[in-house]
C-alpha cells in the first residue's frame, strides 16, 4: 500500500471486521483495518482483488458472499459504487444483514442518497443490527495514507461503537446526526467543491490569456485568502494539464446527481452547482469521464 504519510494507528481493543468492496478507496481502507491488529475478513464482487488482498496481508480471509464474509463480524464496513450496489451486498439471501449476527453494526462508506441510508437504516433496526451512514472525503491519497474524513448518520451508541476501530482509516470519523445526516453532509461537501474548481479553473485560464506565470501566481495567492485544498493540491496540474489522476469526473457527476435530488425534496436553491454538473456533462463529451475533476479547466481551453 503506497503512503506518503505512514499511519500511527490509536491502539484500541481488536474487532472481528469485515470490509466489503476492494476498490480504489476500499482496498487501502481494509488494509489500515488490518495493519492496526483487527482480524480482517473482504469480499469483492471480483473475486481476484479479495484473493490479491489476502496474498498482501497475511492471516486475512475472503469471503464468497457478503453473507459469507460477515459471519462473526462485530463491525462491518462498506465502501460500493452507488445505491444499487449498496443494496445489491447488503439485502438479500447473499448479503450482509442476513449473516451478520444480533447486534453487529454495519458502517456504509458508499457516497450514495440519503434515501437510501434511512432504508437501510430501518432494515437494519428491523432485523436487530445497526447501521451507520459513513461517507468520506479525501478522495484516493486519503484512503492510502489512511487520513480520510468521515461523516456519520445514525445512532450515537452505533457511532460510538464503531469510531475507535474506523479511525485506522482516518484523521477525524464524526458523527453529523441521525440516519442520513452523514450522506447530506457529503453532498455539502460535494457542493463547496464544484464551486471551488470552477473559480480555479477560471482563474487560471484567466491568467494564462493575461500573460501571468500561473505557477508564481498560485503562490503568491495561496498565501492569502484565496488558498484553499483545491488550489493547494490541483493547482499546478491544472496549470501543467494533468488531469489522468484522481477523483473522477464520472464519480462527482454521480454525487452531484445526488445532491441536486436531494435539493429538489428539501427546495435548497443551487444554480452555481448545476451549472457546474453541467459542465462536468461538457467534459464527459471531450472524453474525460475518467480525468480528475480538476480537468474543468480543459473546457475553458
Amino acid at each position: 500500500m503506497a503512503s506518503t504519510n505512514p499511519k500511527t494507528y490509536e491502539q484500541s481493543p481488536a474487532h472481528k471486521v469485515a470490509f466489503l468492496g476492494l476498490g480504489v478507496m476500499g482496498y487501502p481502507m481494509a488494509g489500515h483495518l488490518h495493519l492496526a491488529g483487527h482480524s480482517v475478513t473482504v469480499y469483492n464482487r471480483t473475486a481476484a482483488k479479495s484473493l490479491a488482498f489476502c496474498s498482501e496481508y497475511a492471516g486475512s480471509k475472503h469471503g464468497t458472499t457478503p453473507q459469507a464474509a460477515v459471519q462473526d463480524a462485530d463491525i462491518v464496513f462498506c465502501c460500493v459504487g452507488n445505491d444499487d450496489d449498496l443494496r445489491s451486498v447488503v439485502l438479500g439471501n447473499d448479503g450482509a444483514f442476513a449473516g451478520m449476527k444480533k447486534g453487529a453494526i454495519l458502517v456504509d462508506h458508499t457516497t450514495a442518497s440519503a434515501n437510501v441510508a434511512r432504508e437501510l437504516y430501518a432494515a437494519a433496526k428491523a432485523a436487530g443490527l445497526h447501521f451507520v451512514d459513513a461517507p468520506v472525503s479525501g478522495g484516493q491519497a486519503g484512503a492510502q495514507n489512511g487520513l480520510l474524513t468521515v461523516m456519520c448518520g445514525g445512532d450515537q451508541a452505533a457511532f460510538d461503537a464503531a469510531q475507535a476501530t474506523g479511525i485506522a482509516f482516518s484523521r477525524a470519523f464524526t458523527r453529523m446526526g441521525e440516519a442520513g445526516a452523514g450522506q447530506l453532509t457529503k453532498m455539502v461537501n460535494q457542493i463547496c467543491i464544484a464551486g471551488l474548481v470552477q473559480g480555479l479553473a477560471e482563474a487560471i485560464a484567466f491568467g494564462q490569456k493575461a500573460g501571468l506565470d500561473m505557477n508564481l501566481v498560485l503562490d503568491v495567492i495561496g498565501k492569502g485568502a484565496a488558498q484553499s485544498w483545491q488550489l493547494d493540491n490541483r493547482g499546478k496540474t491544472m496549470v501543467a494539464d494533468k488531469f489522468d489522476f484522481g477523483f473522477a469526473v464520472d464519480w462527482m457527476r454521480k454525487d452531484l446527481g445526488l445532491l441536486l435530488d436531494e435539493a429538489k425534496r428539501n427546495g435548497a436553491r443551487l444554480p452555481v452547482t448545476a451549472l457546474v454538473d453541467q459542465f462536468y456533462a461538457d467534459v464527459q463529451a471531450m472524453g474525460g469521464q475518467r480525468w480528475d475533476t480538476s480537468s474543468l479547466l480543459k473546457r475553458l481551453r
